[in-house]
Protein backbone atom coordinates (compact mmCIF):
# COMPACT_ATOMS: atom_id res chain seq x y z
CA UNK A 1 0.00 0.00 0.00
CA UNK A 2 1.55 3.17 -1.13
CA UNK A 3 1.32 6.48 1.21
CA UNK A 4 -1.13 8.12 -1.11
CA UNK A 5 -3.47 5.40 -0.07
CA UNK A 6 -3.24 5.91 4.06
CA UNK A 7 -5.77 7.96 6.04
CA UNK A 8 -4.03 9.67 8.33
CA UNK A 9 -5.95 10.12 11.62
CA UNK A 10 -5.31 12.79 14.47
CA UNK A 11 -7.41 11.68 17.69
CA UNK A 12 -8.79 14.20 19.72
CA UNK A 13 -9.53 13.12 23.56
CA UNK A 14 -8.99 14.72 26.83
CA UNK A 15 -8.23 11.45 28.47
CA UNK A 16 -4.54 9.68 27.67
CA UNK A 17 -5.72 6.00 27.78
CA UNK A 18 -8.68 6.39 25.66
CA UNK A 19 -6.50 7.99 22.81
CA UNK A 20 -4.16 5.24 23.39
CA UNK A 21 -6.66 2.54 22.87
CA UNK A 22 -7.86 4.43 19.97
CA UNK A 23 -4.56 4.89 18.46
CA UNK A 24 -3.76 1.41 18.79
CA UNK A 25 -7.07 0.15 17.14
CA UNK A 26 -6.37 2.37 14.41
CA UNK A 27 -2.28 1.59 13.89
CA UNK A 28 -3.94 -2.00 13.72
CA UNK A 29 -5.95 -1.07 10.93
CA UNK A 30 -4.54 -1.74 6.65
CA UNK A 31 -4.42 1.73 5.32
CA UNK A 32 -4.53 3.70 8.25
CA UNK A 33 -1.98 5.98 10.37
CA UNK A 34 -2.50 7.97 13.79
CA UNK A 35 -0.44 10.96 12.69
CA UNK A 36 -1.28 12.95 16.13
CA UNK A 37 -2.76 12.95 19.18
CA UNK A 38 -4.51 15.82 21.34
CA UNK A 39 -6.10 16.24 24.35
CA UNK A 40 -7.40 20.51 24.02
CA UNK A 41 -8.85 22.29 21.64
CA UNK A 42 -6.25 24.60 21.51
CA UNK A 43 -3.85 21.49 20.56
CA UNK A 44 -6.18 20.30 17.97
CA UNK A 45 -6.19 22.99 16.03
CA UNK A 46 -2.34 23.32 16.30
CA UNK A 47 -1.92 19.96 15.20
CA UNK A 48 -4.37 19.81 12.49
CA UNK A 49 -2.37 22.65 10.62
CA UNK A 50 0.51 21.36 11.27
CA UNK A 51 -0.26 17.44 10.06
CA UNK A 52 -3.02 18.24 7.78
CA UNK A 53 -4.94 14.60 8.57
CA UNK A 54 -7.18 12.83 6.28
CA UNK A 55 -9.48 12.54 8.98
CA UNK A 56 -10.17 13.86 12.84
CA UNK A 57 -11.60 11.97 15.32
CA UNK A 58 -13.11 14.55 17.60
CA UNK A 59 -14.47 14.30 21.15
CA UNK A 60 -17.18 16.87 22.24
CA UNK A 61 -15.63 17.09 26.19
CA UNK A 62 -12.55 18.75 26.25
CA UNK A 63 -10.55 20.95 29.19
CA UNK A 64 -10.38 24.11 26.99
CA UNK A 65 -13.78 24.24 25.56
CA UNK A 66 -15.62 21.95 23.43
CA UNK A 67 -15.12 19.66 20.31
CA UNK A 68 -17.52 21.69 18.19
CA UNK A 69 -15.72 25.25 18.82
CA UNK A 70 -12.86 22.97 18.02
CA UNK A 71 -14.47 21.72 15.09
CA UNK A 72 -15.66 25.29 13.78
CA UNK A 73 -11.77 26.60 14.54
CA UNK A 74 -10.77 23.93 11.98
CA UNK A 75 -13.17 24.53 9.70
CA UNK A 76 -12.78 28.28 9.41
CA UNK A 77 -9.69 27.94 7.88
CA UNK A 78 -9.67 24.28 6.34
CA UNK A 79 -13.55 23.97 4.70
CA UNK A 80 -12.86 21.13 3.70
CA UNK A 81 -11.70 19.22 6.61
CA UNK A 82 -13.09 15.75 7.05
CA UNK A 83 -14.10 15.39 10.72
CA UNK A 84 -15.64 12.76 12.96
CA UNK A 85 -17.38 13.30 16.80
CA UNK A 86 -16.70 10.15 18.90
CA UNK A 87 -17.96 11.22 22.50
CA UNK A 88 -20.40 9.67 24.81
CA UNK A 89 -22.84 12.35 24.55
CA UNK A 90 -25.81 10.87 22.69
CA UNK A 91 -28.49 14.11 22.91
CA UNK A 92 -30.50 15.45 19.76
CA UNK A 93 -28.60 18.89 20.47
CA UNK A 94 -25.24 17.71 20.80
CA UNK A 95 -25.37 16.10 17.22
CA UNK A 96 -27.42 18.51 15.68
CA UNK A 97 -24.62 21.31 16.78
CA UNK A 98 -21.89 18.85 15.69
CA UNK A 99 -23.38 18.68 12.27
CA UNK A 100 -24.19 22.08 12.40
CA UNK A 101 -20.83 23.09 12.78
CA UNK A 102 -19.47 20.65 9.93
CA UNK A 103 -18.68 17.19 11.48
CA UNK A 104 -19.01 14.45 8.68
CA UNK A 105 -19.70 11.65 10.92
CA UNK A 106 -21.06 11.06 14.61
CA UNK A 107 -20.69 8.51 17.24
CA UNK A 108 -20.92 6.92 20.50
CA UNK A 109 -17.85 5.70 21.98
CA UNK A 110 -20.29 2.68 22.83
CA UNK A 111 -20.09 1.42 19.71
CA UNK A 112 -18.21 -1.21 18.15
CA UNK A 113 -14.60 -0.98 16.17
CA UNK A 114 -15.85 -2.13 13.02
CA UNK A 115 -18.31 0.68 13.03
CA UNK A 116 -15.64 3.06 14.06
CA UNK A 117 -13.38 2.09 11.04
CA UNK A 118 -16.56 1.73 8.63
CA UNK A 119 -17.19 5.28 9.86
CA UNK A 120 -13.67 6.11 9.10
CA UNK A 121 -13.34 4.61 5.48
CA UNK A 122 -16.50 6.66 4.76
CA UNK A 123 -16.03 9.73 5.40
CA UNK A 124 -12.93 9.17 3.75
CA UNK A 125 -14.71 8.81 0.50
CA UNK A 126 -16.82 12.07 1.33
CA UNK A 127 -19.58 10.38 2.83
CA UNK A 128 -21.26 11.18 6.05
CA UNK A 129 -21.86 8.51 8.30
CA UNK A 130 -24.66 8.77 10.91
CA UNK A 131 -25.58 5.10 12.20
CA UNK A 132 -29.16 4.32 13.04
CA UNK A 133 -28.84 5.30 16.71
CA UNK A 134 -27.70 8.75 15.23
CA UNK A 135 -30.10 9.32 12.77
CA UNK A 136 -32.87 8.07 14.95
CA UNK A 137 -32.69 10.93 17.73
CA UNK A 138 -32.18 13.46 14.97
CA UNK A 139 -35.77 12.22 14.34
CA UNK A 140 -37.45 13.04 17.26
CA UNK A 141 -35.57 16.57 17.50
CA UNK A 142 -39.23 18.70 17.80
CA UNK A 143 -39.37 21.01 15.24
CA UNK A 144 -39.41 24.83 16.60
CA UNK A 145 -37.48 23.53 19.68
CA UNK A 146 -34.85 25.62 18.56
CA UNK A 147 -33.59 28.30 21.34
CA UNK A 148 -32.22 31.78 21.47
CA UNK A 149 -28.57 32.97 22.48
CA UNK A 150 -30.62 34.14 25.75
CA UNK A 151 -32.97 31.37 26.39
CA UNK A 152 -29.60 29.48 26.24
CA UNK A 153 -28.68 31.76 28.66
CA UNK A 154 -31.63 31.43 30.55
CA UNK A 155 -31.66 27.97 30.47
CA UNK A 156 -27.70 27.51 31.93
CA UNK A 157 -28.60 29.49 34.88
CA UNK A 158 -31.67 27.33 35.36
CA UNK A 159 -29.56 24.11 35.18
CA UNK A 160 -27.24 25.70 38.17
CA UNK A 161 -30.18 26.15 40.55
CA UNK A 162 -30.75 29.63 40.02
CA UNK A 163 -33.96 31.53 41.10
CA UNK A 164 -35.71 34.09 39.01
CA UNK A 165 -34.32 36.90 41.11
CA UNK A 166 -30.51 35.61 40.26
CA UNK A 167 -31.00 34.71 36.92
CA UNK A 168 -32.10 38.66 36.17
CA UNK A 169 -29.36 39.80 38.01
CA UNK A 170 -26.54 38.14 36.74
CA UNK A 171 -28.27 38.83 32.91
CA UNK A 172 -29.25 42.38 33.83
CA UNK A 173 -32.70 42.17 32.87
CA UNK A 174 -35.78 42.36 34.65
CA UNK A 175 -37.84 39.00 36.47
CA UNK A 176 -40.34 39.40 34.85
CA UNK A 177 -38.39 39.53 31.60
CA UNK A 178 -36.79 36.03 33.09
CA UNK A 179 -40.16 34.43 33.59
CA UNK A 180 -41.21 35.62 29.93
CA UNK A 181 -37.96 33.61 29.13
CA UNK A 182 -38.70 30.40 30.88
CA UNK A 183 -42.60 30.35 29.41
CA UNK A 184 -41.08 29.84 25.73
CA UNK A 185 -38.36 27.50 27.14
CA UNK A 186 -40.80 25.46 28.80
CA UNK A 187 -43.24 25.10 25.48
CA UNK A 188 -39.62 25.02 22.64
CA UNK A 189 -38.72 22.15 25.25
CA UNK A 190 -42.35 20.57 25.57
CA UNK A 191 -42.43 20.74 29.40
CA UNK A 192 -44.74 21.37 31.97
CA UNK A 193 -41.62 23.13 34.46
CA UNK A 194 -38.59 24.17 35.47
CA UNK A 195 -37.34 20.64 37.10
CA UNK A 196 -38.65 18.71 33.34
CA UNK A 197 -37.01 22.01 31.63
CA UNK A 198 -33.38 20.90 33.21
CA UNK A 199 -33.71 16.93 33.19
CA UNK A 200 -34.56 17.46 29.33
CA UNK A 201 -31.71 20.26 28.93
CA UNK A 202 -29.13 17.39 30.32
CA UNK A 203 -30.93 14.34 28.24
CA UNK A 204 -30.88 16.52 24.87
CA UNK A 205 -27.12 18.02 25.54
CA UNK A 206 -28.66 21.84 25.37
CA UNK A 207 -26.44 21.60 28.63
CA UNK A 208 -23.82 19.58 30.62
CA UNK A 209 -23.01 19.00 34.24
Amino acid sequence: MTAEEIIRVLVVDDHPITRAGIAAILQAQPGMQVCAQAGRVADAVRLFERHSPDITLMDLRLPDGNGVEAIRCIRQNNPLAKIIVLTTYEGDEDIHQALQAGAMGYLIKGMTHNVLVQALRRVHLGHRFLPPPITQTLSLRLPGSELSHRERAVLKLMVAGKSNREIGEELHIKEATVKSHITLILMRMNVTDRTQAVVEALKRGLEHL
